[in-house]
């Protein structure tokens, strides 16, 4: 069994790996259109080509011999901090820990890149993944709400730090033309040019603000009524996320 760094000469493999396990994850709880939209727009051939190429993405898989059986995907933000976008391992190669090694040479590999703190994301619907994060170390520290294919899930947020250091406060204070705001830093959106926050009127977050945007450190940044979010200073823009292909 071999960990390795994906190629493109891996993409029908990620495909079949990632249609597999989301239809026996998700189908259930989504639809099987909702979760075949999402496969279809996030794993085609042209897509998955420009992921694997691009410096701030890491795509893992697991080899059995010649065959593709597992693999992750994930974001490095260039602030420190990671995303485990997807962590798949096919169905029937289940019950192997295939999927704790992925994990843990995943969490190695993004913290030679420079990430000090990982996250996870997995939807409330899942209760394996969400048992598998907490299984090995992570811990939930925020959730959103998604409309996906008509109905609201809910997507939980969990996080790893290395080992002996605190959670930090992720909530950061500022001062505004509009007045004191809260920006989360445990609440990230990818963005084109840097990350976007979400901010809060108050500390305890019951009041959403909008977004602040990291490249050029401005609240000027709002999300319109199709889900896209930019910011009108730099013109940083929102990049599509994990479910944004079953907004249909």
């Amino acid at each position: 069994m071999d960990v390795r760094t994906a190629t493109t000469g891996d993409g029908d493999a990620i495909r079949a790996i990632a249609n597999a396990s989301l239809h026996e994850t998700y189908a259930d709880a989504l639809g099987e259109q909702t979760v075949s939209g999402a496969v279809d727009k996030w794993y085609n051939e042209q897509r998955l080509t420009d992921r694997l190429s691009d410096e701030g993405t890491l795509y893992l898989v697991v080899a059995d011999g010649d065959d593709v059986v597992a693999f992750s995907e994930s974001d490095l933000s260039g602030e420190g901090a990671a995303t485990i976008e997807w962590l798949h391992v096919h169905p029937d190669h289940r019950n192997r820990g295939l999927g704790k090694r992925l994990l843990e040479h995943t969490e190695t590999e993004l913290r030679e890149r420079g990430a000090n703190r990982v996250e996870g994301r997995v939807l409330a619907a899942n209760d394996g993944g969400n048992a598998f994060y907490q299984e090995h170390g992570y811990v939930q520290r925020g959730e959103r709400t998604l409309d996906l294919g008509g109905e609201e899930q809910t997507e939980r947020v969990y996080v790893k730090l290395p080992e002996g250091e605190e959670s930090p406060d992720l909530t950061e204070e500022r001062e505004t033309e509009d007045g004191t705001l809260y920006v989360a830093y445990d609440e990230r959106e990818r963005g084109s040019l840097a990350p976007f926050y979400a901010t809060y009127r108050s500390k305890d977050r019951t009041e959403r603000y909008g977004y602040y945007c990291a490249n050029c450190e401005s609240m000027d940044a709002a999300m319109d009524s199709m889900g896209r979010v930019s910011c009108g200073n730099c013109g940083n823009e929102r990049k599509a996320t994990r479910w944004d292909a079953a907004y249909l």
